[in-house]
């Protein structure tokens, strides 16, 4: 292939658009089985709906019906691309190794290109891992795709705006909200001022937002500011929900309350998907109100790893639109890079589009970027889980960095007491302890590093290993419609 991208998203579909109109081959991975990414995420083909509900980007349905309907575009759907490989010739040849639903593939590719988007950012709190604990992403990615509603008596906690979109949708559901509780008080005069430069061209999504404000108070839902998760009550499942009021450092000030629910939703924020980009050697940075650790890249996404370019949440968490004009700026750089022309009218216009959706974006994330020390508090008890699927408790975490005065690094826990060795390879965890690690050694939350991501940087079959040594198993991709 001449270029073969990870993630069908808006910045996936934007970018393989571009290059296979300049007259390249395009190959797009994607785990689920439609494009258009979390944000766009559509029911299954076979409920006869093309399209879902798109609103407020008025783009997103050509986007999508564009990219379906190119025929220089092939797509492996249901896929997991778990590693990047160069040429074993010695050559810098790239390589993806993917798990099919056929078995383990590796497919050359001239170029590579990193859209995987983002998941949403876990917070260790006691009885964040009893049933009946969800994340945002994970409720509304019901709602959207099975049209399941978890829960019977909800309560929203967080302090993303995502909550309060999603909010609307449950509402319109059918779902009883008990209570909507935000970390983050009402906004500043000074944000309030700051926000104006975003407004041209996003009155859709302002408007959005106030509509779904407008129904949350129309149904009469407790909206509670200045409020933080404490825990979640429950032997066997979620019975209820404790919030603490807390101060603008969203320390608690405060006593504790109860609510009674059976689901609790949390949207504290989003990291940025970068195991792949991390595993393929591409540089890191740190930006927290970004998200955490995103992909470095130069004016046209390259990243520092020969070949592979990175576009949307994995350069920092900034929303649909800017993932898309990223998409499109990348795809516009790739194919100069395999010889087609860069017309300056076209750069010129992604240029724009760009900068539009980054004066959005730019607001977005420093009001609501997550106080990550704050959060981290709330895992200070001994007996709370800190890394699920290792089942490392806080009392273990701490008796390591007790012992080990001078263990500063993310990776060195991880060694030492398997923090980050489960299958989510640390994507639950790596926040919560660098956070600990930082707050004992009183550093900064960058200074702790993040965890290394290695091949495979996701769990599948034994057998798919066993396929990418098979000659006879090159990927085979249906015809061009």
């Amino acid at each position: 292939m001449d270029l073969v991208i990870v993630g069908a998203g808006p910045a996936g579909m934007a970018a393989a658009l571009a290059v296979a109109e300049a007259g390249f081959s395009v190959l797009v991975v994607d785990e689920q089985a439609r494009a258009g990414g979390q944000i766009f995420r559509r029911p299954p083909a076979e409920w006869g709906q093309r399209h879902g509900n798109y609103q407020p980007y008025a783009w997103a349905r050509d986007l999508i019906e564009r990219f379906e309907d190119h025929a220089g575009i092939q797509t492996a759907f249901r896929s997991t691309a778990f590693g990047v490989l160069r040429d074993g010739a010695g050559t810098s040849a790239l390589q993806l190794a993917i798990h099919t639903p056929e078995g383990g593939r590796l497919v050359p590719t001239r170029r590579l290109l990193i859209a995987t988007g983002a998941h949403d950012m876990s917070v260790a709190f006691p009885g964040w891992t009893l049933p009946g604990v969800m994340t945002a992403g994970g409720v509304q990615s019901l709602l959207k795709s099975q049209k399941l509603q978890m829960g019977q008596r909800l309560v929203l906690a967080g302090s993303h705006p995502i909550l309060l979109i999603l909010a609307e949708q449950l509402l319109d559901a059918g779902a009883e909200i008990a209570e909507i509780a935000l970390a983050r008080g009402l906004p500043r005069m000074s944000e309030m001022i700051g926000a104006v430069p975003a407004i041209p061209g996003h009155v859709a999504l302002f408007a959005a937002g106030l509509r779904a404000l407008r129904k949350i108070v129309a149904h009469g839902v407790p909206l509670s500011r200045k409020t933080i998760i404490d825990g979640a009550e429950g032997e066997t499942a979620v019975t209820g929900v404790r919030l603490a009021s807390i101060d603008g450092a969203w320390m608690r000030t405060g006593p504790v309350r109860q609510v009674q629910a059976d689901l609790l939703v949390l949207g504290y924020g989003f990291n940025p998907s970068t195991e792949l980009a991390r595993q393929a050697g591409c540089k890191m940075q740190w930006g927290s109100a970004s998200g955490g650790w995103v992909v470095a890249h130069d004016s046209g996404f390259q990243t520092s790893a020969e070949g592979i370019f990175v576009a949307g949440e994995p350069t920092g968490v900034a929303g649909a639109e800017r993932s898309w004009a990223e998409g499109r700026m990348a795809g516009l750089h790739i194919a100069a890079s395999l010889g087609a022309p860069l017309p300056p009218a076209w750069q010129k216009e992604a240029q724009n589009t760009l900068a539009r959706a980054h004066r959005f974006s730019r607001v977005m994330q420093s009001m609501f970027e997550p106080k990550r020390k704050a959060l981290a508090e709330l895992s200070r008890s001994q007996e709370v889980i800190v890394c699920r699927c290792e089942l490392v408790r806080n009392g273990q975490l701490e008796t390591v960095l007790a012992r080990n005065p001078f263990m500063s690094q993310a990776n060195a826990v991880k060694l030492e007491c398997r923090s980050g060795m489960g299958p989510c390879q640390g994507r639950y965890c790596e926040g919560t302890v660098a956070a600990r690690i930082a707050m004992t050694r009183n550093a900064a939350i960058e200074d702790a590093g993040f965890f290394n991501a290695n091949f495979p940087i996701k769990p599948v079959p034994l057998q798919s290993f066993q396929d990418l040594g098979d000659a006879t198993t090159a990927l085979q991709l249906p015809p061009p419609p």
